[in-house]
């Protein structure tokens, strides 16, 4: 049960969407919601209102066309694993969370959440995806890379409208290898999606730092062919951007011997492979 008083607002337009985000002290735009629920619940957060996106139209695209796939923010994480546009990402949607969660959490209620993990990222990282925004300056396109660096960073009252890949990307060969603590399903002690592209393996990790990330290191260290899958994936995990996260459940150390082995997997798994 959520114990405070907020407005609820659901928009007809991303232009009203915004201008009822500029007329709250707290607001929050709403997406799947679990987040918020357990937030609002646990008293972690007080919105003064939430601004429901996710039947807007703009934010519930799911299509190909002229040499690229779209997929709205709205969307949640089972429609985009059972739509099958982009198969990296439907297979690593598929392992965030139970099937129940899965129905609700969205794309881009996974980007830009509060909890670290955000694996959702990791393949439009891979894909060099193009982000499209909404907020009080009107409508803009950006690349992942240049909004995303382990978190979203939006303007203020902006949101992800949708994602934007290359239809080439997302038939490209690739891997997602997901290692847990205890169960099938839980938070990552290790996530690493790769694709092959062009001769060359893309890789981006969750779990093992304190944000989601994609290394041109690591990438550059994983493709050295004049050394051995297990030294490649020595020299990946040697090129952290920070140290490896440790908590209650799991040592940075452990962590990181995880990421060498998983490494070491994708390595091997894509040899000889054009």
């Amino acid at each position: 049960m959520i114990a405070l008083n907020f407005a609820y607002c659901r928009p007809e337009s991303v232009e009203e969407a915004v201008s009822l985000y500029g007329r709250f002290v707290r607001p929050l735009y709403y997406g799947g919601g679990s987040e918020i629920i357990s937030m609002c619940t646990a008293g972690s957060i007080a919105p003064s209102a939430v601004i429901d996106l996710k039947r807007l139209d703009a934010l519930r695209v799911m299509q190909e066309g002229g040499g690229t796939v779209t997929l709205g923010a709205a969307r949640t994480l089972e429609e985009i694993r059972t739509g099958g546009l982009f198969p990296l990402l439907g297979k690593t949607a598929g392992r965030i969370a139970d099937h129940t969660n899965q129905c609700r959490i969205t794309l881009g209620g996974n980007l830009c959440g509060t909890i670290m993990y955000r694996e959702a990222a990791l393949p439009l990282l891979l894909a060099d995806a193009t982000l499209e925004l909404f907020g009080p300056t009107g409508r803009r396109t950006a690349s992942i890379h240049a909004v995303f660096d382990g978190r979203m960073r939006l303007l203020p009252g902006e949101f992800v409208v949708s994602a934007r890949i290359e239809k080439r990307v997302t038939e490209m060969p690739y891997a997602h290898i997901k290692r847990t603590f205890n169960e099938k399903i839980g938070y990552p002690a290790v996530t690493a999606v790769a694709l092959k592209m062009e001769g060359c393996i893309r890789i981006a990790f969750s779990g093992i730092c304190s944000h989601p990330f994609r290394s041109p290191q690591i990438e550059q260290a994983v493709n050295d062919r004049s050394i051995e899958p297990k030294a490649r994936a020595e020299a990946a995990a040697s090129l952290l951007p920070e140290p490896p996260h440790s908590d209650c459940e799991g040592s940075g150390a452990y962590r990181r011997h995880l990421l060498q082995m998983v490494a070491q997997e994708i390595i091997e798994l894509f040899e000889g492979m054009p």
